[in-house]
């Protein structure tokens, strides 16, 4: 009897050990969450949490209104789709790299800048619109975090609980959105259509080496979003002539979004190559265009009304001047001779266009409640999961 219940317990034993190699050797068979213990974040305004306001001019009221309830560095009303994201995985709020006072760099850092490309720009603040620190430059911000963060840190003292652990940078989520100011710098360069298309190919080439760059600095679990809907954002529509036949059936202009799918075309080719490049890399590459494209296309669906509408701005069909600029939400502006001061729309909360350029924290909301579980990701892994590499 002893020894039929030895055999017994010898083939249980073997048949656990078995489904156990199983879930260790094939990723796709990975079900326990990340525990990402920081996130560090590059990009351009759509996920700067603070780095514009600390190196330029800060933002004024109405940015922030919304959760804040005064001006948070973000180009919103309130939170981005960075600060969901951060929340989901139980992380505090990212501070800016460029930010000096009362940051704590603990769990991540965020090396985004508004008005920041992947390229060099050609008309650099404060002479240009777009900022000096283009994603190189954010990689060399993050270089020499890292470096001298671990070096600060030994000294003890409050830094010790103000900077990351040696292990963070291994374990921690890389996160990348960035891109439409390439095309914006383009478009508002004098290009046209076809010559800011035929630039894709490089820009999509030196985001690849920026990533790389990272790896090579220990970098292993990557999320990267695609640039969003550019044609539907009232900066583009109030500036360029569009023809009705040039529009799409929600009022978005098919040009230019057509621009915004090649560059994701190009880049979600460029992920497929890093991938065989970067064998120890996760890399999850998520379309952000097709939620965003979704709270435009179908607002009632969200609750949402006037998408193509700046809430906060002034002047024509968009709410949105180009002779005043997006500055001018928060601004004042002349009107019949009289200063104006140009203030947030009733309600934010039902709107997804926030100054012309950027998104309401409602709309970033949604558009996080989109893409967290996987579904507009390659490969369709959530964000807690996006440490688990894929079979090729």
């Amino acid at each position: 009897m002893d020894s039929i219940t030895s055999l017994k317990s010898l083939v249980i034993l073997s048949c656990y050990i078995s489904f156990s190699l199983t879930l260790i050797l094939n990723p796709a068979f990975a079900s326990h969450n990340c525990d990402f213990p920081a996130i560090f974040n590059l990009g351009d305004s759509n996920s700067d949490t603070g780095g514009f306001s600390a190196a330029f001019s800060p933002r004024t009221s109405p940015y922030g209104e919304t959760f804040f309830h005064m001006p948070a560095g973000r180009f919103s009303d309130g939170r981005l789709t960075i600060d969901f994201m951060a929340e989901s995985l139980g992380l505090p709020y990212l501070s800016a790299y460029l930010d000096s006072v009362g940051s704590n760099f603990s769990h991540g850092a965020n090396f985004a800048t508004a008005a920041s490309t992947i390229r060099l720009p050609e008309n650099i603040i404060p002479g240009g619109g777009f900022s000096p620190f283009y994603l190189e430059v954010q990689y060399w911000h993050f270089m020499q975090f890292k470096s001298r963060s671990q070096m600060i840190k030994k000294q003890g003292g409050i830094f010790t609980d103000l900077l990351p652990k040696e292990e963070h940078f291994s374990r921690a989520l890389y996160t990348f959105d960035i891109g439409q100011n390439d095309l914006g710098a383009g478009f508002f360069g004098n290009m046209t259509v076809e010559e800011v298309r035929a630039s894709v190919p490089d820009i999509v080439s030196r985001f690849s080496m920026d990533v790389k760059s990272i790896y090579n600095l220990g970098g292993r679990s990557f999320w990267i979003h695609n640039t969003g809907p550019i044609g539907c954002l009232p900066y583009i529509l109030a500036n360029f002539p569009i023809t009705s036949a040039q529009m799409d059936g929600v009022g978005c202009a098919t040009p230019y979004n057509e621009v915004a799918q090649h560059f994701n075309q190009k880049l979600k080719e460029a992920i497929v190559q890093l991938r065989k490049d970067l064998p120890l890399a996760a890399i999850t590459y998520v379309d952000v265009y097709s939620a965003k494209y979704s709270l435009i296309s179908q607002p009632n669906m969200y609750g949402l009304e006037y998408p193509l509408i700046a809430c906060c701005g002034y002047g024509g069909k968009y709410n949105y001047s180009g002779s005043v600029g997006p500055v001018s939400c928060g601004g004042t502006t002349s009107v019949n001779g009289s200063q104006v001061f140009v203030g947030s729309c009733e309600r934010p909360s039902v709107r997804v266009n926030w100054d012309g350029i950027h998104y309401t924290e409602a709309a970033n909301k949604l558009v996080f409640n989109q893409i967290v579980d996987g579904a507009l990701s390659d490969p369709p892994v959530s964000l807690k999961m996006a440490c688990h590499r894929q079979a090729h």
